[in-house]
């Protein structure tokens, strides 16, 4: 890793500023970048530049004073004044390498952060099976975690169950009332068949349903009002229905090896009152208002203070009335229920920490980690005492996609207007656009437009669950994994089946999680299944299979020579450092280990920018600046010992970095390949 060491130069540059022209940290900016090439320096910065009009002096003259007085600094074997101005910096090369493979030295201690995020990803309405757009906000929020809690920061991942919305009365009125089955009916297809995707063709068929007759519409009305108010029989059945999809979701989002510590269901919010709570803190501050007259008469409202364009069904729900004559947002109806906006805000201020009242909470299943997976509750009788503590966070993180960004700037704006700006600022909408497919990939899962149409000239193509055009996220995943079986069987026809069919779950699972990340969020993508797929390009698969050569590398030296990488490792600090150094001038063993230790400053600035795609190409950089070096570098035949051992130590150091990377994108890496 190399930040502690960029941390330590600019402290030291700081000082110096301060020693030879009396600056203060805030006077000066200390960037630290990478010469292009090895041979300039391993770091640099530009400070004189910034600082020659300040001083009057040219930027050369500048670095050469700073460099003269910088002193000895650990890790740093020189500095230099580049005749451009820059100030380069050239570290100790072997004691760089050998102590982040704890062959020898110490490094510097990681910074310690302990304000709690949360992160709440994934929300899957519990109506029927996951989908392929789905599977984006999975890997986007999976991701976040890993790369938070990789640079030091505790989190807290949720997932929020919407068990009261229309989609789950849309079914409830598919059992009853197209099914004509109560609960145990349920009960017995849940038991007896694949329950989420049973729901899927059930809710498709319910759309079709309302759309030969609106007057079915108030069916659906009916039911969510008796599964808001808990009037049975009707909110037994959709306390089933939802309980038992999201076990199913939670299988499929094991598969791609995401994870939650919390479920939050909004039934709870709803009967502990969590709305009543944040309602009279939003009417006592004045952030909602009651509005008197007009289409929006007898609904309390929030006035919008930004000139976004409101999205479809942003501003309406005044009783069906539309949109709204003015710039207003109903936060509650006129006959008194909330929208969802307005438990949204009850549920951030939770979060947040501001409503002071919190859930009960109960054993819901076992996590991949063996822990457990909680979820609220608003049962006193199924709550359980000894629990984590959730919400209260010093930051969040909501992921959710790109058409609910005008609804999380109502959130921000509602902890502002009740005078709480800082934990506004600290919220984030981790926003993301829509995953459509290839022509190739749906033409392949059987959902292709018909040739001709207008869907089929289009660049992409979209998939909606609500009709039943879609793909479910199991069915997309079971397919990659038998084309990279396939792939498997070609390339090793010896290998058992098991093995082959084990190794495929690796490569697809790779394939799957890598392609969703690999584009900048904010681009619709089309998903392609031999892209995702590629041995070749940029993809999970190539990364993977960077690291299992690596592996195959320290077999063979096992294998040949009798070495493990404990024994291989060991001699170095003793060894000639030519091979590392670059002393013949070839500086491209430690142009790997340079690459493979920007880590954690790359992790750095996805954080910054919530750019997973970043992340995603500097994995498929540095398994390309391995794969040259393995081509140009040999190991198992390199004669002389010394150059052997520094090689070898070069890709160990690449393993394990590239192998870190995977991990951040949840990405195993298989046995063989």
């Amino acid at each position: 890793m190399i930040l502690p060491l960029h941390e330590q130069v600019r402290v030291r540059v700081h000082a110096v500023l301060s020693e030879l022209y009396g600056l203060t940290d805030a006077d000066a900016t200390v960037s630290i970048e990478y010469p292009p090439n090895r041979t300039l320096g391993d770091l640099g910065t530009p400070v004189a530049f910034d600082l020659a009009r300040r001083l009057r002096k040219a930027p050369r003259a500048i670095a050469q004073e700073i460099a003269g007085a910088l002193g000895p600094m650990p890790g740093i074997v020189s500095v230099s004044a580049a005749p451009n101005g820059y100030l380069n910096l050239f570290l100790d090369r072997p004691s760089f390498l050998l102590s982040r493979l704890g062959v020898a030295g110490t490094l510097p201690p990681a910074p310690v952060r302990t304000e709690k995020t949360i992160v709440e990803h994934t929300a899957i309405n519990p109506n029927k099976a996951a989908h392929i757009g789905h599977l984006r906000n999975s890997a986007l929020g999976d991701t976040l975690v890993r790369v938070l809690t990789f640079r030091g920061n505790p989190v807290e991942v949720q997932n929020y169950i919407d068990d009261t919305g229309v989609q789950v009365a849309d079914v409830v009125v598919g059992f009853q009332v197209l099914e004509q089955t109560d609960l145990a009916g349920a009960r017995t297809i849940a038991a007896s068949t694949r329950f989420d995707y049973y729901c899927w063709d059930l809710y498709a068929r319910v759309t079709e349903w309302y759309g030969t007759d609106t007057e079915r519409l108030k069916i659906r009305a009916a039911t969510l009002h008796d599964i808001e108010h808990g009037t049975e029989p009707t909110a037994s059945l959709a306390a089933f229905i939802a309980d038992t999809v999201v076990r199913c979701h939670l299988t499929t989002m094991a598969r791609l090896n995401i994870d939650y510590q919390l479920l939050t269901w909004e039934g709870d919010i709803l009967r502990l009152k969590f709305w009543a709570r944040a309602f009279e803190v939003l009417k006592q501050t004045g952030a909602v208002f009651l509005q008197a007259e007009g289409r929006l008469a007898g609904c309390w409202v929030m006035k919008i203070d930004d000139d976004s364009p409101a999205v479809e069904g942003d501003t309406a729900e005044a009783d069906g009335a539309g949109e709204a004559e003015e710039r207003e947002k109903v936060i509650v109806r006129s006959n008194g229920t909330v929208t969802y906006v307005g438990k949204d805000m009850a549920y951030q201020f939770w979060k947040s920490g501001l409503l002071g009242h919190d859930f009960y909470y109960r054993k819901f299943a076992t996590r991949m980690t063996g822990d457990t997976l909680w979820a609220t509750t608003s049962d006193p009788a199924l709550a359980v005492p000894t629990h984590p503590q959730f919400g209260a966070a010093a930051a969040t993180y909501n992921v959710i996609d790109v058409r609910q960004a005008y609804l999380q700037k109502l959130l921000k704006q509602a902890l502002t207007a009740i005078g709480h700006s800082a934990e506004a600022e600290r919220l984030t909408h981790f926003s993301y656009e829509m995953v459509a497919l290839s022509h190739a990939t749906a033409t392949e899962l059987g959902i292709a437009p018909p040739p001709g149409s207008d869907d089929a000239r289009r660049p992409f193509v979209e998939v909606s669950g609500r009709k039943g055009q879609g793909v479910k996220a199991d069915d997309l995943i079971d397919r990659v994994i038998e084309k990279a079986r396939v792939e498997v069987a070609r390339r090793q026809p010896d290998l058992p089946a098991a093995d082959a069919r084990t190794i495929a779950e690796y490569i697809g699972i790779a394939a799957v999680r890598y392609f969703l990340i690999k584009y900048s969020r904010t681009k619709v993508i089309a998903f392609d299944i031999d892209e995702a797929l590629s041995f070749e390009g940029e993809s999970g698969p190539y990364l993977q299979y960077a690291v299992v050569r690596a592996n195959n590398i320290f077999q063979k030296l096992q294998d040949r020579l009798g070495l493990d990488e404990a024994s291989l490792l060991a001699p170095l600090p003793a060894a000639p450092p030519d091979a590392i150094n670059g002393a013949d001038g070839d500086h491209e063993l430690w142009g790997l280990v340079l690459e493979a230790s920007r880590l954690d400053d790359v992790v750095e600035q996805v954080v910054r920018t919530l750019e997973f795609a970043v992340l995603a190409k500097y994995g498929f950089g540095l398994a390309q600046l391995f794969n040259a070096f393995y081509h140009r570098a040999p190991i198992l035949n390199e004669e002389r010992d010394d150059v052997r051992r520094w090689r070898a130590a070069a890709v160990a150091y690449f393993r394990q970095q590239l192998t870190r990377v995977l991990d951040l994108m949840g990405v195993a890496v298989p046995p063989r390949m």
